[in-house]
């Protein structure tokens, strides 16, 4: 026995693991050869399903002549074990194939390669892509440039509607980035291909990630591609396959929804890691958000924005900041009511379907909010709306969306209905027919409306949901509209893209159901027996099987009459139509025989009939069935039961159309209950939407009291803090103003001594005695001027400022002349006599009586030689030598009194103006 000989008789799962490269050879040459004739229940298919890690090593097989055969008994295994095969195996051998079969041969790479497809192709590609995308990352650029290759293969023959395209775009810009020349070939083969079928869609992925010669070079690639249709699926999936052999069977209906189907656009919406968002968001967000000044809410929403702001969040308990920003929506601020309106968006985007159970706190309160004239917030309150549709769908936002149509407000109406008109174009579901009923209603009562917008509005709803739906469920709801209505509203649909397509999904139920009362009427008169029979003796004598043995004596009664008679007679399993039907067949011409037609029924109760000899035989047949319980009884009393049994002929229709008039009585009765219930379900659900409508806006009304009360609660706290605070500054202003005028008092009492004794002491200037200018005792006028009221001067006036002299000089700026002596203003003279002011080196001023002007005296250093008007010029040195002498006291005293004077005006001046300012404020509290 030769070697190989031994190799055969070995079973294959030991010729798969054999050490001898050619006994594996053998092993895989004959498993290809039986698997090409096996069926997915053969024990060798099972085996190696069971064993699936036989095919590990067989696909990796270190000879390659042994691995090219491994590949072909492979492919011929799949072929046979079909899906169970595919997923039992792949997990085993893609890598295999990856790493050994596609960097061989051409020939075992075509094999390689075609192993791919059957494991795509028995099941689905999503297992065997996560399997591949590993290798993109591999050490060895030879297997990543074969990946990509494979890839590409893929997409080519199955497109991206079959096979996930995102996970790979992702990846692009790594591959482009790869140092190895083949790949970033291989990777820019893959990207045309992928933008073969995307467009313009798959470049938000990874567009910016390119650099900039990568992104010229891949434009020129695509430039041809733009102006090519869009590309076919080549391969067929098997279930796929199953499918397009159910619709050609089917009918055309499904055809055309599988061609729709096809058509519609490709997701490549990205995936993110969910974020944990509620650790940035503050945890003073609500009490921050209740405030009184605007800034703060705003800061705290921005807060809130910038934590929510991620493409992704875990779920938890938004309520809280849903339940602000839809009381934010009322905000009278229009920078509160924007940040809260993309607070909501980021949330409703970064939560998608975890959305939904928010939907109905805020987007009742986004619509209402759209009566705002700013197109920033209408364009913020807009991005928000859709983001939440986009959660949520058209059945749970139809109800909000409608109240918003039939708002008082015409801006609310136009916002309302153009959300509606965005949410129908990006929907992925056709509305139902219900739904498309109460959108119709409400876009027709807009086409009524005075301002054009909102009739465009309208027009341009009803035109998309015609574009959805059809002329078959949309033009019934258009009558009554006029030719220019119509045609404004055809316009909008031809111009309308939408992403939806209504589908008849219950198109084969009517062949069903038209198939079902078709085998009624084949089967009519007889009951549910073996097979159906179309002639109408056969039906006769067709009863169930139970009935067959009990009324075996029964059958040669229709072979002695004709067809027409089998019919009229057929019910003769009913008591009562059995001893009513030889009436009528007798009667009927074309019988051939009266007799004839009652010899069956003698023969049936012929074993009773044997015992009353004498009995007529007109009344045999009613004494036997009605009287006796024998065997011919129980059999006839059984039928009158069924539904089945045909009425006598006195009635006017035979068996056949008994039974089908009484089917059709129910069926009648049934339909008018379908419709009755339809009728009551359609109400229900209207009733549900407007209580729903009413209970949303029942607690809008509720939140809107809430919130004014605690607006009004808050505005009385302010009033009362402002009258607290205001009532303080009054007690405040009178306490001030008490004590200023005591200061006043003080100061006139002051004032009024500092008078009383200078007038008293100096003549009214505190000037002491040697400030006198010319002798006491010689009492002439030329001596000089005495400032005391003793001596001479007792003759001249006292030049002592009143009081309005004093306010006056006061007030007044100081002039040069002021600066230069230490005296108070100078005072009035009287008509008849003034004094001449003459500077002395002293720094004091002597003041001269003469009949003129007064001019001062020119500083020669002989203060005492001058001469007066009156004589006595004589007495000038003595004069000079008593100012000489008390001049130290002079100075002290004087700038005491200075000094004085004008801390008394200082202190007058700041009173005044305290007064006037707390009678001003006085006067304003008043007024408020």
């Amino acid at each position: 026995m030769s070697e190989e000989d031994e190799w055969r008789a070995l079973p294959l799962t030991e010729q798969f693991s054999h050490k001898n490269w050619k006994a594996r050879k053998l092993g895989y040459e004959t498993a290809a050869k039986s698997f090409s004739t096996a069926q997915p229940t053969d024990p060798l298919i099972r085996d190696f399903i069971y064993e699936s890690s036989l095919w590990k090593a067989a696909v990796a097989d270190s000879n390659v002549a042994a691995q090219g055969e491994a590949l072909n008994a492979y492919n011929a295994f799949l072929e046979a074990a079909g899906q169970e095969g595919a997923r039992k195996t792949r997990g085993h051998t893609v890598q295999g194939i990856v790493e050994k079969g596609l960097m061989g041969r051409p020939g075992p790479k075509a094999t390689a390669m075609e192993g791919l497809m059957l494991l795509i192709e028995l099941d689905k590609a999503d297992p065997v892509l996560e399997e591949l995308l590993p290798f993109l990352s591999h050490k060895q650029p030879k297997i990543i440039a074969a990946t990509l290759s494979t890839l590409t293969a893929v997409y080519k023959a199955y497109g991206c509607k079959t096979v996930e395209p995102k996970a790979v775009v992702k990846c692009l810009p790594k591959i482009f980035g790869h140092a190895d020349k083949n790949v970033r070939a291989e990777g820019q083969g893959l990207t045309v291909e992928l933008y073969r079928w995307l467009r313009e869609a798959m470049k938000p992925l990874f567009w910016g990630e390119l650099k900039e010669v990568q992104r010229t070079d891949l434009e020129k690639l695509f430039e041809p591609l733009r102006s090519e249709p869009q590309p076919k699926q080549e391969r067929l999936l098997r279930s796929q396959q199953a499918a397009v052999e159910h619709a050609e069977a089917a009918g055309e209906v499904e055809g055309e929804a599988e061609v729709e189907e096809e058509d519609a656009p490709i997701d490549l919406e990205p995936e993110y890691e969910a974020v944990d968002v509620f650790k940035k968001i503050p945890a003073d967000f609500s009490d921050r958000l209740a405030s009184t000044k605007w800034k703060d809410r705003k800061e705290a929403l921005d807060e809130v924005f910038a934590a929510v702001n991620v493409p992704a969040m875990q779920e938890g308990s938004f309520d809280d900041i849903i339940r602000g920003c839809a009381k934010s929506m009322k905000d009278a601020n229009i920078a509160v009511v924007t940040v809260a309106a993309n607070v909501v968006e980021c949330i409703a985007k970064g939560l998608r379907k975890g959305f939904t159970k928010y939907r109905g706190t805020i987007l009742g309160a986004m619509l209402e909010r759209f009566k705002e004239k700013k197109q920033s917030v209408v364009d913020a309150i807009s991005a928000a709306c859709d983001a939440v549709f986009l959660a949520t769908s058209l059945g749970e936002c139809e109800s909000d969306i409608l109240e918003g149509m039939k708002s008082k407000n015409p801006q609310v109406k136009e916002q309302s209905t153009r959300f509606l008109v965005r949410a129908l174009k990006s929907v992925k579901e056709a509305p139902t027919i219900e739904q498309t009923k109460e959108l119709a209603e409400g876009g027709k009562k807009l086409l009524t409306e005075s301002a054009p917008g909102l009739r465009d509005a309208g027009a341009e709803m009803l035109g998309v949901l015609w574009r959805i739906m059809g002329d078959r469920n949309i033009l019934v709801f258009f009558e009554g509209l006029d030719e220019i209505k119509k045609g404004k509203i055809k316009e909008f649909c031809d111009g309308a893209e939408v992403r939806a397509k209504w589908k008849p999904k219950a198109a084969p139920a009517p062949k069903a159901a038209a198939a079902a009362p078709a085998a009624k009427k084949a089967t009519a008169g007889k009951r549910p027996a073996g097979t159906a029979k179309k002639a109408a003796p056969v039906r006769a004598v067709s009863p169930p099987l139970m009935m067959a043995e009990e009324s075996a004596p029964l059958a040669p009664r229709p072979t002695s009459r004709p067809a027409g008679v089998g019919k009229a007679t057929a019910g003769l399993k009913a008591p009562g139509a059995g001893l009513r039907a030889p009436g009528s067949g007798l009667g009927k011409p074309g019988l051939k025989a009266p007799a004839a037609a009652a010899s069956p029924r003698r023969q049936v109760v012929s074993p009773d009939y044997e015992e009353e000899p004498g009995t007529p035989a007109a009344t045999a047949p009613r004494t036997g069935l009605a009287g006796r319980g024998g065997l011919a009884g129980r059999p006839l009393a059984k039928p009158a039961l069924q539904p089945s049994s045909p009425p006598p002929r006195e009635q006017g229709s035979s068996a056949n159309s008994g039974l089908g008039a009484a089917e059709r009585q129910e069926l009648s009765d049934l339909r008018s209950e379908v419709q009755l219930l339809r009728s009551q379900t359609s109400d229900l659900r209207t009733d549900k939407l407007r209580l729903s409508s009413r209970v949303m806006e029942l607690e809008n009304q509720e939140a809107q009291f809430r919130e004014d009360k605690t607006r009004d609660l808050l505005q009385i706290k302010a009033k009362e803090t402002q009258i607290v605070r205001v009532r303080g500054d009054l007690e405040e202003a009178e306490e001030r103003g008490n004590s200023l005028s005591r200061e006043i008092d003080r100061m006139k009492r002051e004032m009024s001594r500092l008078r009383a004794n200078s007038q008293s002491g100096n003549g009214g200037y505190n000037v002491p005695a040697a400030r006198s200018y010319g002798d006491a005792g010689n009492g002439s006028h030329g001596g000089g001027y005495e400032r005391n009221s003793g001596g001479g001067g007792g003759e001249e006036k006292e030049n002592v400022p009143d009081d309005g002299e004093y306010e006056s000089e006061k007030t007044a700026p100081p002039s040069s002349t002021r600066s230069q002596t230490t005296m108070p203003p100078p005072p009035s003279y009287s008509a008849t006599t003034h004094a001449t002011r003459r500077p002395m080196s002293n720094g004091h001023s002597q003041y001269t009586p003469s009949s003129g002007r007064a001019t001062p005296l020119s500083q020669d250093g002989n203060e005492g030689n001058h001469s007066g008007s009156g004589g006595g010029g004589g007495n000038g040195s003595l004069v000079g030598s008593r100012a000489g002498g008390a001049s130290t006291m002079d100075k002290s005293q004087q700038s005491e009194g200075v000094e004085s004077w004008r801390r008394a005006a200082e202190v007058t001046q700041n009173l005044k103006a305290r007064i006037e300012m707390m009678k001003a404020r006085q006067n304003i509290g008043r007024g408020q």
